[in-house]
């Protein structure tokens, strides 16, 4: 165990007696009337949970809180308005609490495709990860205790002498670690193996193939946007005879003749993008002033020093009109910089074509030459588009990966470091070796119950509450250009770091650190039989830790206490006009980068432990049945998604699954060699083999679908559009699709100078003389500054549109 003493960590040193007393003590720990009082706490929490949103969800001041959806999409109207003054707070229709539970049906009702229209392709496919745990998991678990456990529990294999040393519980004799050393009873567990590994790739491949028509679908079917006719550009090389507008809009016409649209170059725009932002805060303030003055007809006065704390008072609305004044001809400054110094303008476009054909081609083919120059990827839709990470230089992105990447090693690493202190000290022997004045404490039943079943996993979780953000802050270091690719990074991290610390940390520091008396007190050769029996052993504490991360944190999702109560404070104390109360009700969306690795985890847990302790997988049902139900509610109700990715995601999740798979195959492996099963082990090999080959049929089969776009479904519906929109504008459709937003703020606030920013900011798709002899050598500088070029019309006009 690990101790403190004059605050330094220290390895303690164990006597003989101190060993049996603790494997003794430990002996009585995590039974199955520790589980249950557990589960039954996780059970009652839940339920107080639900009982609680049931009731919150039918006052008329929640309302924001709990339907916020409805309300953007501007089909719910605020229930407060009108009703006398107890009716705003308190619903005295009784009828209303007798159906209360009702949004349990109603979460389910919603079919898939009204729910793809209502919410999106992302978050419908989001929801199928949850109901792919079920398929996966309920046949599973269905033949893993109908076979596996009475193959378990029939057997005495922890009553053997050779593993009087092993700490154990009564959830174990149901675990593979019952079983004796080379017996022919794990010839059953074999075989489950194989059946278990070919229901979920059967599964796996019904959901990629299902996903993958969904998303073609969606595309097919979505309206037109702005990125379906887009490319976003990078790298650009520099040309000293042209700016980067010029060079762009030559080389797409040279190189794309007849194609090619129009585009926007990208501006490295973050201080204006400051100065808006504070602009925006301050005329929000002089609404509220000037509200206040004709509520009271006085005017309102504040004081200039910190947070209005101190200092000279003055006018109010007067304040913040000369503030507001100055603060406009600094952005004008500004602006006028960003459009005019080339340096603030970045090797990077937005380059817009006429068809979605012409796109595709464009988006996936290699450009020139060199294939580090003119970098093309489909750009992300405007709402999708990280505007900060955008005037990141294409040449630091990798230095800047390669820096996040030791970050990220180190964190990931040193955090195991926590995680084994916290775990040993919440224990019962911990807790009486640092505060042994407690010992009186933790002797009664129900405290000694909750340390076991709950204290390990609630310290665990309060170690990770800051770790997506901290993952987060590295994805956006890393200058990725999207929102959603920055959540896909940041989750692929934190599945990562998930099965680093939480599984393996938890098996394997666990493992060394609990059963280090064994390890002292028995020959060398039987290291491999201690570790591979306490594998399984763990399995109580994740069993506890699902209760707590999954059932309780699930059920406390639905009662959004954190919104609840930040929507409140801020409606007392900082809403000052409806704008602000429409922010206030934010409600943000799934939050895939925390979301998705969460899943994943329970994904490895129920895979591993399958075949190795089937009591786990019932918690895991529970979890995933409880999780869909939730989050359908919530997506239906509440998230509103920033942005639309089309399912881009799903990739990601079949590769975490099969890792999890091959994972358990592997723990199998280990363990059946421990168990000294020498004649049934190699039959195990074929499985991971197995497993990779239908990973890459998979990656082969429908991945394509995720990355590109097949050009025959874009001609389709170019043809179609032509055909049911002969005089669409499209030009002016994209013009200003992919400008910067503070350019629009801009345009919206100063309207006298729309104008003169629209001058600056429109690329008009005219014929661009160029400065080089050749007028076909695009990406090569020239410093030929004196030869004329023959007109570009020549060269485009034998090339007709697709």
């Amino acid at each position: 165990m690990n101790h403190r003493h004059n605050s330094n960590f220290q390895w303690p040193v164990f006597d003989e007696t101190i060993t049996k007393k603790t494997i003794s003590y430990m002996n009585e720990m995590t039974t199955l009337s520790d589980i249950g009082v557990a589960a039954a706490i996780n059970i009652s929490s839940a339920l107080l949970f639900f009982v609680a949103f049931a009731i919150l969800r039918l006052q008329p001041w929640n309302d924001r809180v709990y339907f916020p959806k409805w309300y953007l999409k501007g089909l719910r109207t605020d229930p407060v308005h009108g009703r006398p003054l107890v009716s705003k707070f308190i619903n005295l229709d009784w009828r209303a609490y007798l159906g209360s539970l009702n949004w349990m049906p109603e979460a389910l009702r919603m079919p898939e495709p009204e729910l793809i229209d209502h919410a999106g392709l992302d978050s419908a496919v989001y929801l199928r990860i949850y109901l792919i745990g079920l398929k996966i998991f309920v046949p599973i678990a269905f033949l893993a205790w109908i076979v596996l456990v009475p193959v378990n529990c029939t057997s005495t294999g922890l009553e053997g002498a050779q593993m009087k040393n092993i700490t154990s519980s009564d959830i174990d004799k149901l675990s593979i670690s019952n079983v004796h050393r080379g017996s022919e009873r794990f010839w059953g567990h074999i075989v489950m193996a194989y059946t278990f590994t070919f229901w979920t790739c059967y599964v796996l491949l019904k959901e990629y193939e299902k996903v993958a028509t969904m998303r073609l679908g969606f595309l097919a079917a979505e309206k037109r946007r702005p990125d379906q006719f887009t490319v976003l550009v990078r790298n650009i090389p520099p040309d000293p005879d042209e700016s980067v507008s010029e060079l762009v809009e030559h080389f797409f016409l040279v190189n794309h003749p007849g194609h090619y649209l129009t585009h926007q170059v990208v501006y490295d725009a973050n201080k204006l993008a400051k100065l808006v932002k504070k602009k925006k805060k301050l005329k929000n303030w002089l609404v509220y002033y000037q509200n206040k003055l004709e509520r009271t007809s006085k005017r309102p006065e504040i004081k200039t020093g910190f947070l209005g704390l101190w200092g000279k008072k003055v006018d109010a609305i007067d304040h913040h009109i000369t503030e507001i004044d100055k603060l406009s001809k600094e952005i004008v400054e500004e602006r006028e910089n960003v459009t005019n110094d080339p340096k603030a303008i970045m090797p990077a476009a937005f380059v817009s074509f006429k068809t979605r054909w012409a796109a595709a081609v464009c988006a996936q083919t290699q450009q020139t030459r060199n294939p580090t120059l003119w970098l093309t990827e489909w750009a992300p839709e405007p709402r999708d588009v990280y505007w900060r990470n955008l005037p990141i230089p294409y040449v630091s992105l990798t230095v800047r990966r390669l820096i996040t990447a030791v970050a990220f090693f180190f964190l990931t690493f040193f955090f195991m470091i926590p995680i084994a202190f916290v775990q040993t000290l919440a224990s019962l022997d911990g807790i009486q070796k640092a505060a042994p004045w407690l010992k009186p404490l933790v002797d009664i039943p129900f405290i000694k119950s909750f340390i076991q079943g709950f204290l390990p996993g609630i310290v665990l979780k309060l170690f990770l509450i800051f770790l997506p953000t901290i993952l987060m802050i590295m994805s956006k270091f890393e200058g990725y250009g999207s929102i959603s690719s920055l959540e896909r990074r940041s989750a692929s991290r934190y599945y990562l770091f998930n099965f680093v610390n939480i599984f393996l940390g938890n098996i394997l520091t666990g493992t060394a650190f609990q059963q280090l008396s064994s390890f002292i007190h028995q020959p060398a050769n039987q290291y491999p039989v201690t570790i591979g029996t306490a594998i399984p052993l763990k399995a109580s504490f994740f069993i506890t830790y699902i209760m707590i991360d999954g059932w309780a944190s699930i059920a406390a999702e639905v009662l959004m206490l954190k919104p609840l109560i930040v929507y409140h404070l801020k409606n007392f104390f900082l809403v000052k006009t409806e704008k602000d109360r429409e922010e206030a009700m934010d409600p943000g969306s799934i939050g895939f980068n925390t979301g998705e690795p969460r899943i994943q985890l329970y994904f490895l847990l129920g895979l591993v432990y399958a075949a190795v302790t089937p009591a786990v997988l019932p918690f895991i049902i529970v979890f995933f049945g409880l999780a869909y139900l939730v989050f359908r509610h919530q997506i239906i109700n509440v998230y509103n998604q920033e942005y639309e990715s089309g399912a881009a995601f799903w990739p990601d999740v079949h590769f975490r699954i099969v890792m999890a798979l091959l994972v358990s195959q592997i723990v199998l492996m280990g363990l059946l060699t421990t168990k000294k099963a020498a004649s049934s082990t190699p039959f195990l090999v074929v499985l991971p083999i197995l497993t990779i080959w239908f990973h890459r049929y998979c990656k082969g089969r429908f991945e394509s679908a995720f990355v590109k776009f097949p050009l025959q479904e874009a001609m389709m519906k170019d043809t179609l559009e032509r055909t049911t929109e002969p005089n669409l504008n499209l030009k002016g459709y994209l013009q200003n699709a992919y400008v910067h937003p503070v350019f629009k703020d801009s345009m919206d606030d100063d309207d006298d100078e729309e104008d003169i920013l629209s001058m600056d900011l429109e690329t008009e798709s005219v014929t661009v003389r160029t400065k080089r002899q050749s007028r076909r050598n695009t990406p090569l500088p020239s410093k030929n500054n004196d030869a004329s070029s023959p007109s570009l019309s020549d060269g485009i006009g034998n090339h007709p549109e697709p």
